[in-house]
């Protein structure tokens, strides 16, 4: 049998799938949809090897339509015509049975080759499924994106894949003659990285030899680290790199943040992708205590997207020296967290009337609008009043952070708010 095990176990239907239960759960959104027999161009997005190649093959089994598919990688703007053309001898025009096109890493689909896609999807020929490990609000262009719903699929933790094992061992064909014993899977999870394929694929490594075997770390660390990557741009290497160049960046230390860096440039890594998350550390653990670094983030991602390697490595050194250097704070990022929290728990509260937008007479006399103080006509551009929902007046959701610029901000706020909020 020469399939790979990860091949071999692949789910063929949403009750053998492993998580993402917000999707795929008796009330996930796609498990509706699929009921319904109507399946919208959609995105899905998430990390490498968290199943959404096998996904698309459920959909498309599930809803009993025709399946074509491409990988972005190997596909040029001729290979999404002939399928486009063959999806349209296989199904009928806007009808709720749609060829299914899936497009695996469809981020590295250049403007052209998605521009070759709007038509069909637009007139309804073809019911595109995207693939991507990168945020589609980059990668992917607006026309299409606009087409499309994007859902969010999330990494597997540790049961899902304990579990994952679990039925590899029980139910392959091969591994199920076998006596396998689970002593220790930490080691086996680090390194797989929570990526559900290269999971697999050293679990096979492990096993496909032994007709009897009991998993401890230290027989996988002996086995299986010694051959590991240096650096994977899908695998542990990949995120873990990335996560201590954005610590060293919070921890204020250029020195570090550079040599992460440097590990990415020798790596291969995406030099966009090293250029987003600097964007989102400016916000994140910078913000307003240094406002600068977020334009200048942002900056470094237009520039890079243009110039890009080897000259980016200068510019995405500056960027990141600068962020290290930085002042730091993480009070929006706290605020925002904090508001969304208060939404969730209090719901969609009333809109004070004095708030709301009267464009026509009726909403006037419903006092739409009435008694708010236009802030602009008043002393030192600041009017005392209310903003907040009445069942949550008071509710202090941002705390400025101890630094220059955001002590500034404290000392307006409580000579604007006095003792309403807290400051």
């Amino acid at each position: 049998m020469n399939q790979p095990l990860a091949e071999r176990i692949r789910p063929k239907n949403l009750e053998d799938y492993i998580s993402q239960q917000h999707l795929i759960g008796k009330k996930g959104v796609l498990t509706n949809l699929i009921k319904q027999g109507v399946i919208p161009s959609l995105i899905l997005w998430g990390p490498p090897g968290i199943g959404k190649t096998t996904l698309a093959n459920i959909i498309a089994t599930e809803s009993k339509r025709p399946f074509y598919t491409l990988s972005a990688i190997s596909s040029g703007v001729k290979d999404v015509r002939e399928i486009i053309e063959k999806a349209k001898k296989s199904g009928g025009l806007f009808t709720a049975k749609n060829p299914i096109l899936f497009i695996d890493e469809i981020h590295r689909f250049s403007k052209s080759q998605q521009d070759s896609l709007l038509g069909a999807v637009e007139k309804g020929w073809i019911t595109l499924i995207g693939a991507t490990t990168e945020n589609p609000s980059f990668e992917v262009i607006p026309a299409l994106l606009s087409r499309c719903q994007v859902y969010i699929l999330n990494s597997f933790d540790k049961n899902d894949l304990i579990t994952l094992l679990q039925r590899a061992a029980k139910k392959d064909e091969l591994f199920s003659k076998k006596k396998i014993i689970f002593k220790e899977t930490d080691a086996l999870l680090q390194i797989s990285g929570g990526d559900a394929r290269k999971l697999l694929n050293i679990f096979e490594l492990l096993v496909a030899t032994e007709d009897e075997i009991e998993i401890t770390n230290e027989l996988v660390l002996k086995k299986v680290q010694k051959n590991t990557v240096k650096y994977d741009k899908t695998g542990e290497q990949h995120y873990d790199i990335i996560s201590a160049f954005i610590k060293s960046i919070r921890g204020s230390d250029p020195n570090a943040a550079v040599y992460w860096l440097a590990r990415m440039i020798e790596g291969g890594e995406d030099v966009k992708f090293i250029a987003r998350r600097l964007v989102i550390a400016a916000s994140e653990d910078i913000g307003n205590a240094n406002p600068t670094a977020l334009i200048l983030a942002t900056n470094t991602f237009q520039a890079v997207s243009v110039i890009g390697f080897p000259e980016s490595r200068i510019i995405l050194s500056q960027c990141a020296v600068y962020l290290a250097n930085s002042p730091k704070s993480n009070a929006s990022y706290v605020a925002i967290n904090k508001a969304q929290d208060l939404v969730r728990q209090t719901g969609d509260l009333t809109i004070p009337l004095h708030l709301r937008n009267a464009p026509t007479k009726l909403m006037k006399d419903l006092g739409y609008g009435e008694n708010y103080m236009y802030t602009h006509n008043s002393d030192n551009n600041f009017s005392l009043q209310e903003f907040l929902p009445d069942e949550i007046s008071g509710t202090k959701i941002y705390e400025p952070g101890n630094n220059v610029r955001e002590n500034k901000f404290r000392e307006t706020l409580k000579n604007n708010w006095k003792n309403k909020y807290d400051y």
